[in-house]
């Protein structure tokens, strides 16, 4: 009986210790977090993506790779709609850099961006 008793407060304790964890520690989303710096020329592009089957694999995964490049301050693709919203620093990137970035997810061949247009400055 004492045996396991010792188990007991042994798994307990262990239990404890492993769940309790440091709230000042950065998560491993907070450390991948790219540092955004205030656009010199600030510029949105709005164009749609053709080719996409899902939300959460493919205009995810175009949101993160375009919010990820440098001079990029916001990223957002809309699966429903099918459009993707970029403000980025005109400073640094042009439109095409962001089309090439967009049509580069997945194998190169799946997504095709057309109709881009420039305007509302961020």
């Amino acid at each position: 009986m004492k045996f396991l008793k010792s188990i007991a407060i042994l798994a307990l304790s262990s239990a404890l210790f492993i769940g309790c964890k440091d709230a000042s520690s950065k998560t491993a989303e907070e450390k991948g977090k790219k540092e955004i710096v205030a656009a010199v020329k600030p510029e949105t592009a709005s164009f749609k993506i053709e080719g996409m089957t899902c939300a959460m694999g493919c205009a995810k995964t175009i949101e993160e790779k375009l919010a990820d490049m440098d001079g990029v301050q916001n990223a957002k693709v809309d699966f429903e709609t099918k459009m993707a919203t970029v403000n980025f620093d005109l400073d640094k990137l042009k439109s095409e850099d962001l089309v090439k970035a967009a049509e580069s997810c997945a194998d190169g061949k799946t997504y095709k961006v057309s109709e881009v247009k420039l305007g509302n400055k961020a």
